[in-house]
């Protein structure tokens, strides 16, 4: 069965969004009007996607499509994350109001799935179920080829009456093992790792060996899949009686397991619309640069006060720059009560422009750059050095 969620405050925030002008909102909604790349034939995350979803184990899993607006409440207390916790901070995560944010897992699809009418009736029924759910997260990030704000999960979970069976760790290993083969190979070495996470207890992550470094010239071992047994107390917030139900978990992103299958240089080659990038985006096939451009770096020193969140300038940076920005480096950063005042800090920030596909030029960068020092200034009540 196919379950997508709406949720009706966030249609009204869309709309609200789409009517605002300030930089915070322009961002939200660029980034909430960029596909989903799990539901873009073509794309590898598509593939990966695909693949698990036709895993035998999952044939009579339920798929549900979860709001990309949810209450923070649900997102956080539900899913046991303490008060302190750095995902529930402004830093960390996109607010679209006081009360709402930019999902940051698709864990949450848990809490859907269970308000499902039919969901319930099968609980009280004490049957097993299962779900699955994929698509874009947001999270406030360093900029790097690496790493974007915007990315996509994959979530699943199964829930069973311990009378059937008692769930352990082996039963989620086994099916942790058929998912890295459906993406990697059927001879992708992997091993398992004790973790922790919020609404799981036990917790394993699991790694895949991957080719040697550029460096080292060693294999690597890559974690690729966090997971664990469902915490009682998060089963009980979702009015689930945990004497009753056991069950395992998994989530994880998905443009790590494309980079690893396809050693990718930059995770902004996921999104790129060059022909010559899309044809080699393969699973299993290794990427050929199509052409190495040069970078181009430009520095950038101001003093700012001290409650300055560096996540939320690498957003503004990449507002501007766009998918020009290949990274951003924090060059120096120390404060000098005699030189700048009790609450000021100075950083330095070296900023790498390059494009996936032609050579940029330095008027050009330095326009965009005109405009980071501009905002800098601006939005952060920055001295410019």
């Amino acid at each position: 069965m196919e379950i997508k969620i709406d949720y009706e405050k966030e249609k009204q925030l869309r709309e609200e969004l789409s009517k605002k002008d300030d930089p915070d909102s322009k961002r939200l909604k660029r980034f909430l009007d960029m596909p989903d790349l799990t539901r873009t034939p073509g794309s590898p995350i598509h593939e990966i996607t695909k693949r698990i979803i036709d895993l035998p184990d999952f044939k009579d899993f339920d798929t549900v499509e979860a709001p990309e607006i949810v209450p923070a409440d649900i997102s956080f207390d539900l899913f046991n994350f303490p008060e302190d916790h750095p995902a529930r901070s402004k830093s960390d995560t996109y607010y679209a109001d006081d009360k709402n944010i930019l999902r940051t897992h698709t864990t949450v699809m848990w809490y859907y799935y269970l308000m499902n009418e039919k969901i319930r009736e099968r609980i009280k029924n004490l049957e097993s179920i299962g779900s699955l759910s994929h698509g874009k997260v947001y999270r406030k990030d360093e900029i790097d080829r690496n790493h974007m704000n915007v990315f996509h999960q994959m979530d699943g979970w199964y829930l069973t009456p311990r009378d059937k069976k008692v769930i352990g760790i082996e039963d989620l290993q086994d099916v942790l093992v058929k998912i890295a083969q459906a993406v990697f190979g059927k001879d992708i070495k992997y091993r398992f790792n004790q973790d922790e996470f919020p609404y799981t207890d036990p917790s394993v992550e699991m790694e895949v060996e991957v080719g040697p470094s550029t460096n080292s010239g060693q294999a690597r071992w890559i974690e690729v899949l966090g997971s664990g047994i469902v915490r009682g107390v998060v089963l009980e917030k979702l009015d689930v009686d945990s004497k009753i139900y056991n069950g395992w978990a998994f989530g994880f992103g998905l443009e790590r397991l494309a980079i690893i299958s396809m050693d990718l240089p930059d995770i902004r080659l996921l999104w790129s619309d060059d022909s010559r990038v899309k044809k080699q985006l393969k699973l299993g096939k290794k990427f050929k640069e199509v052409s190495k451009y040069p970078p181009i770096t430009r520095d950038i020193s101001f003093i700012v006060s001290k409650d300055f969140v560096p996540n939320n300038y690498f957003d503004l940076i990449r507002d501007l720059g766009g998918d020009l920005i290949e990274e951003v480096q924090l060059i120096d950063k120390y404060e000098d009560d005699s030189k700048f005042g009790k609450d000021k800090m100075s950083y330095t920030y070296r900023i790498i422009y390059r494009s996936m596909e032609r050579t940029l030029t330095n008027e050009e960068v330095d326009e965009i750059n005109d405009k980071v020092y501009e905002q800098t200034k601006s939005q952060f009540q920055a001295e410019l050095r």
